[in-house]
């Protein structure tokens, strides 16, 4: 019996070059996912060089796709603007606790990214945002007492604040857009205390209001009476007795002309004319 002799499979003349092929593919597929970065709408890269200088400072990389070596790496930011919410215990000027809730609006400085990132880093907004939001409330609260705080002066608060916060993150590479006071609760016993004081204060300025009122009507009068006063006192004076008996003529001349039948009598009292009526 004849054993066929096996015979080992030649490879192919060209297999080495397809494995080549492939495995440069392969290679030039990962360097390239490792060398593409793509920042998306709204946020803004920085470049760490990790054979350089590290932070590249002067160049800030735009929304879209980038190309850069693949030992690099790309650090994105978010740059449009967003919230922090704070709530906290502060102390008014007199000691008493007030809780107060403080929304902040804020953003990265865009061309400042490289220096935010090497200084404060990613998470500046624990960091820097919030600790300055917490310094800044505290610092105005306790300027008032909790009846300036309630009634009147919670708009110049905000404001102070805001002015308080931003000077301190303009140095930190960080815009503040606005500050809003969402909320300020006082104690209950001091929130009753100040809403009686209110409203007995408000009742006296209604009842003072109410008497100046009443005394302006009697001043009015009295300048109405001094008035018809004064005039009457005029008219006396004016009134002689030849004057009054013109004025009589004249109004008997007129009523002479009228078509009603009646009776003039010449020589009445005080030498004016009487006049009779068929009534």
């Amino acid at each position: 019996m004849e054993y066929e002799q096996m015979k080992t499979p030649e490879f192919p003349k060209n297999g080495l070059k397809v494995v080549l092929t492939v495995a440069l593919g392969f290679i030039f597929l990962i360097v390239m996912w490792k060398s593409s970065v793509t920042i998306k709408a709204g946020e803004g890269g920085v470049l760490f060089k990790t054979f350089g200088n590290g932070i590249e400072l002067d160049n800030v990389y735009g929304e879209g796709f980038h190309i850069m070596a693949p030992w690099n790496k790309m650090i994105t930011y978010e740059v449009r603007q967003q919230e922090a919410m704070e709530k906290m215990a502060v102390l008014s000027s007199n000691g008493l606790e007030i809780s107060v809730e403080v929304s902040t609006w804020y953003q990265p400085l865009y061309n400042k990214l490289p220096q935010l990132h090497q200084e404060k880093g990613q998470d500046y907004l624990n960091r820097v945002v919030r600790p300055s939001i917490r310094s800044a409330t505290r610092s105005v609260i306790g300027r008032y007492t909790p009846e300036e705080i309630y009634s009147s002066k919670r708009d110049v608060i905000q404001s102070e604040i805001y002015e308080e916060t931003k000077k301190i993150l303009d140095k930190q590479f960080i815009q503040m857009n606005e500050v809003l006071v969402r909320d300020i609760t006082l104690p209950a016993t001091i929130k009753t205390a100040i809403e009686s004081k209110l409203k007995q204060e408000q009742e006296s300025l209604e009842y003072e209001f109410k008497l100046q009122k009443a005394q302006k009507e009697a001043e009015k009068v009295m300048i109405e009476a001094k008035g018809k006063a004064e005039a009457n006192r005029i008219l006396n004076a004016s009134l002689t007795q030849n004057i009054l008996q013109e004025k009589g003529i004249e109004a008997t001349l007129e009523l002479a002309k009228s078509p009603n039948s009646k009776v003039v009598v010449v020589g009445g009292k005080d030498g004016l004319p009487l006049i009779l009526g068929n009534n």
